[in-house]
Order: C-alpha cells, then structure tokens, then sequence
C-alpha cells in the first residue's frame, strides 16, 4: 500500500459529500438530472465505504497478526513497548505506529510514510536478514532490528544517541604519536654551527607552534628528534590540509640549503606504547621514502603526504661500514652465495651483481653466482662483455639456482627491495638467509625478512653503494672488468653524472677509475642496435606535451621496445621546456610506463598514484587488463594531482615570509 492510498481516502468521503449536495439541489431544476446523479452519488458512497473498510481491514489485520506472531496478546500491547516500533505493510509502507515512534520523529503521523526514509535509505530486506542497523532519524541515532510477521514487517528502534557519541568522543581523543625528524640537519652543521643553531630553533618553534594548534603534548627527544601526541580527530584536520607543517619548514633556510623534516605518525592504536612503536615504523618508511613527508601508518597500512624535495647526501659513511662487516658474518655462516637482481635488469641491477660476486668468489672463496634472466634483460651488452674477459661463466639461471640452493645458502638482492619485482620470486620465498642492498625510495611492501637492510634513498645508484661496501672489504680481487661493470651502472642512474651525483659518487667513480675502470670502454657498453633507435627515435616524435611533461605511446612489441623507451624517456627529458618524460607500451594484458625527470617533478608520486614507484627522477608502472589509451587518461589524471598539489604547496610558501 502506497502513500497516495493514505492522501486521497479523505478526499473520496469530501468529493463524496459534494456530490450528494449537487444532487439534492438538482432536484428543484430536472427530475431526469437528478435520478441521474443520483445513481452516480450512490455508487460513489458504495465505492468510497467499500474502500474504507477494506483499508481499515488490511491495517487492523496487519497489526493484529503482527500482535499475535509477537506475543499473542492483543494489538494494544505494541502501544505498550518503550521504545520506538512501527509496522510496515508489504509495499514498504507504515500502517502504524506507536506514540514513541511519533515522539521520535518530531510528533507528525508518518502512517503512508515508506520506512525507507527513517532508515537511512537501507533496504528493509537487509535489516531483516542482518543483526540489525544503525540509523539516524532527526538528529537522533537508534539501532534498527526488523522481524517478519505473516506479510508485513515489524521495526524496532532502540535509540542509543549516548552510546554513540561517547564511542566517537572516544576514538576522537585516542592518543596518537608522531615521531619527526629534521632530515637534513647535516647541511645546516657543514655551513655553520651558528647558522645551524638559528635553523634548529626555527625548526622546533615551528613543531613547538603545530602541536600549540592543536592542545598537543610537545617533547623534544634529542637534538633533531621530536615527539607530538595529538588527539586521533586532529588528524582528519591535518590530513584535509595535506599538513602545512611540511611546507612551513621547507620555508626555513636559504636558496643552498632548505630545511626538511621526516614524520611517523600512527593512528588506531589502542596504547601511548603501541602508537609509539608503530610510528617509529612509519617514520623509518618516510625516512626511506627520501624524507620530506609524512607517513601514516594504520592498521599495517600506510598513507604518504609531501615528498617533493630532493633526498639528502649523507656525507658520513659510518653505516656503510657496520653494513659490511654485517655481510662479511653473513657470508662467513653461507655455503653458497647467489647475487639477483630485479626483473628485466639494467647496467646498474647487473653491474651490482658482478661486482658483489667477484667479492663472495675470490675474497671470502665462496661458491656465488649471479642470478639472471639473458633473455630478458637489457644489460645484454654488459653480460657479453664479461663472458667474452673472464675465466669462468658467474651467471646461472633461476631455475639452476633453485635446484642448487640450500638452507644455509645466502642470497643478496641489488638494486630492489621488492619481491614482487625480484627476477626469481621463487628463489627469494626459498632463500632463509637474505641480504638487500639498494636505492630507490622505499615502497610499502618492501622485503622484510632480511638479515641486513642496506637502503639509502639519497645514493646515485646501487653500483655506488656497493662500492662502498666492497672497499670495506678485501677489494684487491677487484679487477678492471668489474670496475667497468660498477662504473656503467652508476654512469646509467645519473644520467652520465648529471643527475642525483653527490660527493659520495664522484668518490666511487674515482675509486673504480684506480681500479681499471675505462670511461671509453663503458660508453661502448651503452651503445645500441639501429633497431633500437629507430624505434626510440619513432617514440620520441610521437610524444605529446602536459602540463611541462611529454607522453609518448608506442603499441610495437618487439625484442627491444623496453630498452627503446627508456631510452626514448631519457631522451625527451633534453627537449626544450620538458620537465618530465613518460613512455607508455604495451599491449591490452599489460601496459607499461616508463618515467623520468631531472628532479623538478617528483615521478614516483606519480607513478605510485598509478600502483607503481621508483626513484625521484626514474620511476615505472605496469597496469593490468588495460588499454594504451586508457592508460594515458591514468596518467594525465596523476600529473594533474601531482602537479596540482605541488602547486598549491608553492602558492602556501611564497606567501610565507623566509625564514633565517
């Protein structure tokens, strides 16, 4: 039964009076007019009582059938409950109600009414076969349960209002901790102890001034380590601000050196201890995320704000020391070392390899091999260029690997950190011994099971990195080839030193060069086939101009198109007015993207936004069950975001006044 059933029965009984008015006045003008409208007058009183008690007998029988499945008494004892009930007819319509349930919904007749609107636009079947709802109905919130009654429904409201503003009262005020970090403090130290001191107190006037905001708990833990504890509800605020904190220290420092700082904050946790604990967590990921940003961890889920500036050199190279040591007991426990790298390596993924297993093969006299795919890797000329020099063959395939490694085998994994894109998936769930050396931003699902963790965000490449780590070590077995090996990696990741190139990697391109690395012999290394130009060539006319980035599309599938997008990525980043390049390719099962940037945009947030990440300036996606122009619109929606954002922070800071 609908509304208009309720809206028109009194309408029927007043058009039925008039009509039995005009009858009778009609009688002193035409007796044939009047005998006629008066047939019509009687059969419209006949209709309308009809109807009446047909209506009057569907309401008392839904309520009295209802009455008896409930409690078998009499209809009146539904009047009696002390909470809100209404009962519904089979249309979704209320027949009655009791005085609570008026009460409840500010005292009008809600009978015609469909119970769809006092329950929050849920569907009366679901609340039947569920344990029940929570509604609003005019500012008041109740638990709805319904129960069927032989054709119609009976709805039971139990109004807890209290219950659930004190549950929310609750959780708004749930301790949160966050752990932050001044990232680059050393900057400061190196220019000046006086000027370091006036940024610091910048610095923790700005933190002192953020948790004030908010009725904070403020602590200073050391000299660049602070702790905030905020209420679980200021942090929706700063989240829909995209924490201004981050670009009121960016603000501090000079046109050489601006400082940043890194925050761990954790939400959801049920003790002070737990929410500190996770945000140490979340810290160590904005930390190895290149800092500049907040990471929020919740429910072993993280969520990432600011990231724009650059990762700082770490001049010291202390940890690098520690980390070697840490491998040299690791291998000295091993029978075999394996060296693997990820999917469809490079010169610096390879490069990597070579030189870590020369170390485990000669110096700690280790059987080591590098695990590799020929067929699908793009360092083709590098692994020639070894076979054709040394004495012995140091590359095995992964399914040799894994029919040769044991439980006390070690397996040290270059230039990712991320088993989803390991060359062997299998080999690494195999491994119980795992070392991780590598450079790129630290995603989320980053191996965690490893013996040592060697990440640094801010090194060129991880050629870089393992240089340091084999000087430590006994390096005379070092030759000229795996120096050259070293080199092309680091040369490929900076873009032939001009891109993320710090002290420490012209210090490990100086220390290859006295090792018999030959610059003439690794530019050999980086030539390609006419093929492969051609194609990177094709991909690079093609390209489109964004928003300051080029995209270009390429739908050929050949041997080579990998290594020519990527070259075709680099190559557009030397157009005039390009700050970032994107390459996508592919077909409809898979479509990749290639990204690159001299650093003004921060790629990997794009290409996180589209499920993938990378480094700063070199970053990369694969997008499933996709087409290339579908893949496209993703990627214009993820520069404008990304760029949008970036905006905005710009905007907020030259409205700022600089800060000393």
């Amino acid at each position: 039964m609908r509304k208009k059933h309720w809206m028109l029965s009194p309408w029927f009984i007043i058009f039925t009076i008039v009509m039995l008015l005009m009858t009778t006045i009609s009688a002193n003008y035409n007796i044939i007019v009047f005998y006629v409208e008066l047939g019509i007058t009687v059969l419209s009183i006949a209709a309308v009582i009809a109807l009446s008690l047909r209506f009057s007998a569907y309401i008392r029988g839904i309520v009295r059938s209802t009455a008896d499945r409930i409690n078998g008494i009499d209809r009146d004892y539904l009047e009696r409950y002390k909470y809100p009930v209404a009962v519904v007819g089979m249309e979704g319509d209320i027949v009655w109600c009791n005085a609570r349930f008026r009460k409840a919904i500010g005292g009008r007749s809600p009978e015609g009414d469909h119970i769809n609107n006092y329950i929050s636009g849920y569907d009366i079947v679901d609340i039947i076969d569920s344990d029940g709802v929570d509604v609003a109905v005019d500012g008041r919130e109740f638990t709805v349960y319904c129960l069927n009654a032989d054709g119609s429904t009976v709805c039971h409201f139990i109004e807890n209002t209290y219950y659930k503003s004190t549950v929310r009262e609750y959780h708004a005020s749930i301790p949160c901790v966050a752990l932050i970090t001044f990232d680059n403090a050393e900057d400061f130290v190196s220019s000046s102890e006086e000027y370091y001191s006036t940024v610091a107190i910048s610095v923790e006037a700005n933190l002192q001034r953020w948790a004030n905001e908010y009725k904070a708990m403020y602590k200073k833990i050391t000299n660049n380590r602070y702790m905030i504890i905020f209420r679980d509800a200021d942090i929706d605020h700063m989240v829909n601000q995209r924490f201004p904190i981050l670009r009121d220290i960016r603000s501090i420092g000079t046109a050489r050196h601006v400082a940043t700082i890194s925050v761990g904050l954790c939400r959801g946790s049920k003790t002070v201890r737990e929410s500190e604990l996770n945000a140490r967590k979340a810290l160590e990921m904005a930390l190895g995320r290149g800092g500049d940003q907040v990471a929020i961890i919740r429910d072993n889920t993280y969520e990432f704000f600011g990231g724009t500036a650059a990762a700082a050199e770490k001049v010291s190279k202390v940890r690098m020391r520690v980390i070697a040591n840490a491998i040299s007991r690791a291998v000295a426990d091993a029978d075999k070392v394996y060296v693997m790298g990820h999917r469809f390596s490079d010169l610096d993924c390879v490069g990597a390899a070579i030189g870590m297993q020369c170390i485990m093969d000669k110096t700690f006299k280790k059987y080591s091999k590098v695990v590799i795919n020929r067929e699908t890797s793009m360092a083709q000329q590098l692994i020639e260029y070894t076979d054709e020099r040394l004495e012995s063959d140091i590359y095995t395939t992964p399914e040799e690997a894994l029919r040769g490694i044991t439980p006390k085998s070690l397996l040290i994994i270059v230039d990712t950190h991320l088993a989803t894109s390991l060359e062997s998936r299998e080999l690494y769930e195999r491994a119980k011994k795992i070392v991780v050396i590598d450079h790129h931003r630290k995603a989320v699902n980053y191996i965690n099971n490893a013996l040592v963790f060697c990440h640094e965000p801010s090194a060129s490449s991880a050629c870089e990195m393992c240089c340091e780590i084999i000087s430590y070590l006994d390096d005379k077995p070092l030759g000229y080839i795996q120096a050259d090996a070293l080199l092309s990696g680091i040369m490929l990741d900076t873009k032939n030193f001009v891109l993320k190139t710090g002290v420490r990697t012209f210090e490990a391109a100086a220390y290859l060069r006295r090792k018999g690395a030959n610059t003439l012999t690794v530019k050999e290394l980086f030539s390609g086939s006419i093929d492969t130009y051609r194609e990177k060539v094709d991909i690079v006319v093609r390209s489109e101009v964004h928003r300051g980035c080029a995209i270009s599309t390429s739908d050929k599938l050949t041997d080579d198109i990998r290594l020519a997008s990527a070259q075709a990525a680099d190559e557009m980043l030397t157009l005039k007015g390009i700050v970032a390049s994107f390459v996508i390719f592919g077909d409809h099962k898979k479509i990749n993207i290639s990204a690159r940037s001299y650093g003004r945009i921060n790629v990997q947030l794009i290409m996180e936004k589209m499920g993938g990440g990378g480094h700063q300036t070199m970053a990369a996606t694969q997008l499933y069950n996709s087409s290339i122009e579908e893949a496209r619109k993703q990627l214009t929606e993820a520069i404008d975001n990304v760029l949008d954002e970036a905006e905005e922070d710009n905007s907020d800071k030259q409205n700022k006044p600089k800060k000393d």
